[in-house]
């Protein structure tokens, strides 16, 4: 499969973020189809059919995500 650059997913985690905040703000018909739009990239860009999976695979791709990661606790 191929990956986004992490400059795109950086990019993306950025867009989806203003626009979550705009729409929690005002809620607006274009932010709502701006922000579905940007969903939607980031669940293709990552291979996963939800968002918050999305996100959660797109930061993991970003530079020097995995340096302080505790989700595997080493015995």
């Amino acid at each position: 499969m191929l990956m986004a650059h992490p400059a795109v997913l950086s990019n993306l985690i950025e867009q989806y973020e203003t626009l979550m905040t705009l729409h929690a703000e005002n809620g607006n018909a274009e932010v709502r189809r701006r922000l579905d739009d940007i969903a939607y990239t980031l669940c293709v860009s990552t291979g996963t059919r939800d968002v918050d999976a999305a996100l959660i695979a797109a930061r993991h791709r970003l530079p020097g995500a995995r340096t302080l990661d505790d989700s595997v606790l080493m015995a």
